[in-house]
């Protein structure tokens, strides 16, 4: 834990302390608002000590199920708890992932909004929605009919893939880099297990990749594909929706298109 990020902490399991009502039982004259750090110990089954070197910003060990007890005691809602949590530097141990559910309509809509080619992505990485750009720049995939659309799949399984993206190596080693930095979100999401599970089975190339261990961020970045000798470059942006943040909406801007 950083010293900002303790310090963070401290105040926030200071000022969620005093915003508590004093217990039922409090007794004694109360010089400050809320609860007394003992009595939040108590309340959480840690010592007092440990609560006052943590509102104090000091650096020192934090579990996740002492934490647990702790947002417990303040009373955190989800919100306030997963802050707690993030300061902390620490998993919760009740977070459940919930299975990929139906996008909504709201957010299938988005590419038709934008005027660049974009598409969007869900959880396995099946494009869900595209517009007319996206159709255009990968046709040959996105203007057949199929039973679903995964990036993946194209890029590994799709001979297209090979002659339409500039540096498909690269481009396909990054991807599943990119793919696993996901994945290890939803460790548990059976989907996300099969889908690997096919690829590694369907492309010896895919299956190598994966078992590098190799993991990266989606960034944006300049993209070219080839359509015959005729090169298109693009900028690609990767905007994730507040209300789905399992989902990716993949924009490309064009670069030397007139």
């Amino acid at each position: 834990m950083s010293p900002d990020a303790a310090r963070l902490l401290g105040q926030f399991i200071r000022a969620h302390r005093e915003r508590l009502a004093p217990p039922a039982r409090a007794f004694g004259r109360r010089r400050t608002p809320g609860w007394r750090r003992e009595e939040l110990a108590d309340a959480a089954g840690v010592s007092m000590t440990w609560v006052t070197f943590l509102e104090q910003g000091r650096q020192v060990s934090a579990s996740a199920n002492a934490l647990a007890r702790l947002a417990q005691a303040l009373q955190l809602t989800a919100a306030e708890r997963a802050t707690l949590f993030e300061l902390a530097g620490r998993r919760d141990p009740e977070l459940l992932d919930p299975p990929a559910g139906e996008l909504a309509g709201e957010l299938l809509a988005l590419p038709g909004l934008m005027a660049v080619p974009a598409y969007l992505l869900d959880r396995c990485w099946d494009l869900k929605a595209w517009n007319s750009g996206a159709e255009n720049l990968f046709a040959g995939w996105l203007d057949q009919s199929a039973e679903r659309y995964n990036l993946l799949e194209f890029v590994f399984l799709a001979p297209l893939a090979r002659t339409l993206i500039a540096d498909w190596p690269v481009r396909a080693q990054r991807l599943v880099a990119e793919f696993r930095s996901d994945f290890a979100c939803h460790p548990a999401d059976q989907p996300l297990q099969e889908r690997v599970e096919e690829l590694s089975a369907a492309s010896q190339e895919f299956s190598r990749c994966w078992q590098a261990q190799a993991v990266q961020y989606r960034e944006g970045g300049e993209r070219s594909f080839f359509r015959g000798a005729v090169e298109q470059r693009f900028m690609q942006s990767t905007l994730v929706p507040s209300a789905a943040k399992d989902c990716k909406l993949v924009c490309l801007q064009p670069l030397n298109q007139a």
